[in-house]
């Protein structure tokens, strides 16, 4: 991408650099910087408001910054119990290191709470990770929600003119009541915006106690039968298209830049089969398969799904609970 060339010749915010070259997101590497880690032509930074060019020689830890590869993209389905972060001063268990062996360095496009589950996009270009977590980009996240506690869809509704809670405003949500079975209930919820805790404190505030959250779709990809702990990376040619123009150059994404195989990653590389996209994202639930045959769609996880999600980790449905 030359136009991307022409604008690092001409200098860049040197923790967007690092972002892009796959070592952490921005903001993280802001913190690197104040920790003093971060040279610059061998003398080391203390703040991110410096700009640098590809003649600049940049060092983190003391080891050079890695040559930029092809920006990629991977579907992740997360566990529950797993933090979304690279390290936990708690120890407690990261997504980060419950990874496949054979995986490039990874941040998370935003993130997912430690006991919500479901899709969770990762990436190396940290640019691109912060381009899809920004408001303005505005892609749809869709969840499977069972709360403990009733609710009408009159309720719901209302909340397509978004809501606020204690002081904080959360834009239009499409919600709808799929079904009560017992003293549970199960939803669909659609977001945009993704704020900390949106869906557990907008049902908070219907009188609605979440007690599973998965995320089926994110934008354009969704979690289809992914399995649990289970990577797959879209291929280049449908990240582009799916990012389109408008996100690939807010995000300075290069497609043409070459993917740095490692030893690793040769002998131990994840399943990189096609993954299921949605290639109309619509805040509207699609419609459903014919009763003869099966859909794959994200949207139906239900019972039956979950069942099977709950056999494969080996413990099945809780008894004397409905599930």
């Amino acid at each position: 991408m030359s136009g991307q060339n022409d604008q690092t010749a001409a200098g860049e915010r040197i923790a967007k650099v690092i972002a892009r070259a796959g070592l952490a997101s921005r903001r993280e590497a802001e913190a690197w910087i104040a920790a003093g880690r971060v040279a610059v032509n061998g003398a080391v930074i203390a703040t991110p408001a410096l700009n640098v060019t590809a003649a600049d020689r940049i060092a983190v830890d003391g080891e050079p910054l890695p040559g930029r590869e092809r920006t990629r993209l991977f579907l992740y389905h997360k566990p529950r119990g797993l933090l979304t972060t690279h390290a936990d001063p708690a120890g407690r268990p990261t997504i980060f290191a419950a990874l496949p062996k054979g995986l490039p360095r990874l941040v998370s496009v935003g993130r997912l709470d430690i006991n919500t589950e479901g899709l969770l996009l990762l990436t190396n270009d940290g640019g691109l990770a912060r381009a899809l977590e920004l408001p303005a980009t505005g892609w749809l996240r869709r969840y499977r929600v069972r709360a403990h506690g009733e609710v009408q869809q009159e309720a719901l509704d209302r909340l397509r003119d978004g809501v606020s809670i204690d002081g904080i405003h959360y834009g239009a949500i499409e919600a709808r009541l799929d079904r009560a079975q017992g003293s549970n209930v199960w939803l669909t919820f659609a977001i945009r915006e993704g704020k900390n805790r949106e869906v557990k404190n907008v049902l908070g505030h219907l009188g609605l106690a979440v007690n599973r959250l998965i995320r089926v779709s994110f934008g354009p990809f969704q979690l289809g039968e992914l399995p649990e702990g289970a990577v797959e990376e879209v291929k280049t040619r449908t990240l582009r298209d799916q990012l389109g123009e408008r996100i690939a150059k807010l995000a300075g994404a290069d497609f043409a830049a070459p993917i740095l195989e490692r030893e690793a990653e040769r002998a131990e590389a994840p399943r990189r089969q096609q993954p299921k996209v949605d290639a109309r994202p619509s805040p509207r639930a699609p419609a459903r398969a014919p009763k003869k045959r099966r859909s794959r769609d994200s949207e139906r996880i239900g019972q039956p799904e979950l069942a099977r999600m709950e056999k494969r980790r080996g413990r099945g449905p809780a008894r004397g609970k409905k599930r």
